[in-house]
């Protein structure tokens, strides 16, 4: 498989042209120097295209690195400093950088909301939260009632612990909305719709009181940890279906 060709299988499931509000520059971003010809052996998958998770990628002999936060964000950006060293890293490696952003994060089949509704258990699944006019969240029921705290363990089954939860809502809590990362204004949505609890990445001093004020219970799981879902089920459905050696790269950020 080619450059060229797994590019061809992402785009197959991760239906990155319908999304063209997102500014994310989603699929190649850094192209190796033979995509047409060059065999891919190895893929490296992390959440961030950071200089720890590029060195590591190189050092593993990756072939490709596969990020939902890539490099460039819409507009022409100088390549100096940070960016440049970042990018000469791949480069000297000859790693192809590949981003997916916000159709990582509405996937149904191996996206981050999804990914997390299914840790729950949510049924009767619905598109919810509208971003730039497109629908990027999840929402339904759980098949019981849990308490803020049930959730949480069930959200995180490795032990991993919420940023914060603001247990402001139902006690016992039946439907769920979910917007990954720093989707913290979406609390609004999930209030306005009804929904017993709001799952997100992170949080802001200013949604605090608006969270009180509605009765609205949430769950900050963290950015970083709300987003390695979506790379590490591109990872497993790559490696399955494809027989390519992968590697998932955790850099953490805490946040």
């Amino acid at each position: 498989m080619t450059l060229t060709e797994l590019d061809t299988y992402f785009r197959s499931f991760l239906a990155i042209d319908s999304y063209p509000a997102d500014p994310s520059r989603n699929g190649i971003q850094i192209q190796n120097s033979a995509p047409d010809e060059k065999r891919i052996g190895k893929v490296a998958f992390a959440v961030d295209a950071c200089a720890e998770t590029i060195r590591r990628a190189a050092a593993y002999g990756a072939d490709v690195l596969f990020v939902h936060h890539g490099l460039f964000w819409g507009q022409c950006e100088p390549i100096t400093a940070q960016l440049y060293r970042r990018v000469k890293t791949l480069l000297d490696a000859d790693t192809a950088l590949y981003a997916c952003h916000i159709p990582l994060d509405a996937n149904e089949e191996v996206g981050n909301n999804y990914g997390l509704a299914r840790r729950i258990g949510l049924e009767q699944l619905e598109p919810f939260g509208l971003w730039r006019g497109m629908s990027i969240g999840v929402a339904g029921c759980l098949p019981e009632a849990l308490t803020a705290e049930q959730l949480a363990k069930k959200l995180f089954p490795h032990g991993e612990q919420p940023l914060h939860v603001l247990p402001f809502g139902n006690k016992r809590i039946r439907t769920v909305a979910i917007i990954s990362g720093g989707a913290g204004d979406d609390a609004e949505q999930a209030a306005a719709a009804g929904f017993d609890v709001y799952i997100t990445g992170e949080i802001g001093h200013e949604q605090y009181h608006f969270a009180l004020e509605a009765g609205l219970t949430v769950i900050a799981g963290g950015h970083y940890q709300t987003e390695t879902v979506g790379v590490s089920l591109v990872m497993k459905k790559l490696g399955e279906e494809k027989g390519l050696e992968t590697v998932f790269i955790d850099v953490p950020t805490g946040l």
